[in-house]
């Protein structure tokens, strides 16, 4: 037993699944089952052909590139200027900090998976870069960890290593949750791939309907006779020649021997066609986390106005995935750095600015709040001498206003000898109150 705990002493970090679920046998894989779906595919249909999902995920990474970073120390003071923060307002020669996360965020919204490669020049990284997740695979093995990484082109491929163990490897792949695969993030587009399909396939109908001069589909009807196989052919080749295509709209018909054309409407299939897609185009927007007011889609809206439509896409999509992409960053980068950390500055986001003004009038409004208890609301620092509730010095407790006054001459107002004669009952500070904004007799 000893000598098996001596050929293995690291069996203790290992996880014990992973002898059962990571055998590293079997091809990794972009679908769930069935059919496979690889990121091309996702890029092509969900993204270059459905304008709903470009829109939402364009909408999405250029809502992310323009959140500006932030360097602090272990502490948590901030600081100025930084290598790391150099690196990622430009990371490479090629791209800007603004656009290198745009296309991050574009892999991985469109994939589930994005993949950053850092340059080492001595112990820390001088460049980063974002790869094609199509391009990319994952090296599994027995521990759970990737034990490496492959880009290839064609024939041509470059690996990198990584660390069986930690997983420390100079590519980082960020990726999605998915239930079924231990290796690859899964793709919003996924669970939005009937809506996709179903937008996509509504599109190319309305494409055929403007095709056919915007009109229904109708029969040519033949009184008596046949018609033979040349003249068939004839008559077929000048529809499609003058009668058919969006050019020809409105032309009207000219028709010989017999013939008649007759008509047929619209059904209320073609007719719900038009609301199917609007249906489908708020399920894309649905599955990509962007409220359907926000890409112009019509029909019923969740949302009172654009504004707390815009509220929701920051607060329920983009900063959730920004703040992912910083702690996968810190992660990867920060040990390389001393410990320093990348954050990122909300309040210069108009959207939630708004709300922590309101949050902030409310803070101040508050008669029960210490100084230093707005000012931590407010992410500010505590000051000396700021634990105190302050009042207002006018205000008096309602129980004071019906008891009698004393006007500090040592004897109660009912006594005193410069109150009226006939003022001597117990009079309150309601009755004074009245009495001085009595209109003067003279």
């Amino acid at each position: 037993m000893f000598e098996w705990f001596k050929r293995r002493p690291e069996a203790q970090k290992e996880s014990r699944a992973g002898e059962v679920m990571f055998t590293g046998k079997r091809q990794a894989e972009w679908s769930l089952s069935g059919d496979r779906v690889r990121a091309s595919d996702y890029a092509q249909e969900g993204y270059q052909k459905n304008v709903v999902a470009f829109q939402a995920i364009n909408k999405t990474g250029d809502a992310v590139a323009a959140i500006p970073w932030i360097i602090r120390r272990p502490n948590g003071d901030e600081l100025t200027d930084h290598p790391l923060l150099r690196l990622i307002r430009r990371p490479n020669p090629m791209q800007s900090g603004s656009e290198f996360m745009r296309a991050l965020v574009g892999f991985y919204r469109i994939s589930g998976n994005g993949y950053m490669e850092r340059v080492m020049v001595g112990r820390q990284p001088r460049e980063i870069y974002t790869h094609r997740p199509d391009r990319m695979s994952v090296r599994p093995s027995i521990t759970g960890m990737p034990s490496g990484y492959r880009y290839q082109v064609g024939s041509e491929h470059v690996d990198w290593d990584a660390d069986p163990r930690t997983g420390i490897s100079d590519i980082r792949h960020i990726k999605a949750f998915n239930p079924l695969d231990d290796w690859y993030g899964m793709s919003p587009l996924m669970a939005g791939a009937y809506a996709v399909d179903q937008h996509n396939e509504s599109m190319q109908w309305m494409q055929s309907l403007l095709q056919n001069g915007a009109a229904p589909s109708g029969a040519m009807e033949l009184g008596e006779g046949a018609l033979t196989d040349d003249q068939f052919n004839r008559l077929k080749a000048e529809i499609d020649e003058k009668y058919s295509g969006s050019r020809n709209a409105g032309r009207p018909m000219l028709l010989e021997g017999g013939l008649k054309w007759t008509q047929m409407g619209l059904s209320p299939v073609d007719v719900a066609i038009i609301e199917t897609k609007y249906s489908a185009a708020r399920d894309v927007s649905l599955a990509l986390g962007v409220p359907p007011l926000l890409l112009n889609i019509p029909g019923d809206s969740t949302y009172s106005n654009y504004k707390e439509a815009r509220l929701a896409f920051y607060e329920e999509t983009v900063i959730p995935l920004v703040h992912y992409i910083r702690d996968e960053l810190n992660a990867w980068l920060s040990p390389l750095f001393d410990g320093v950390e990348l954050d990122v500055d909300l309040d210069k986001i108009p959207a939630i600015a708004e709300k922590r003004l309101e949050l902030w009038s409310m803070a101040d409004a508050s008669t029960d709040l210490t100084i230093n208890e707005r000012r931590e609301i407010k992410g500010y620092e505590a000051i000396d001498g700021g634990d105190e509730i302050m009042v207002q010095s006018s205000l008096i407790p309602l129980s004071m206003a019906s008891e009698p006054l004393d006007l500090g001459l040592g004897e109660p107002l009912e006594d005193n000898p410069l109150a009226p004669s006939n003022e001597r009952s117990r009079l309150t500070a309601a009755d004074l109150k009245s009495l001085a904004y009595a209109p003067k007799t003279y």
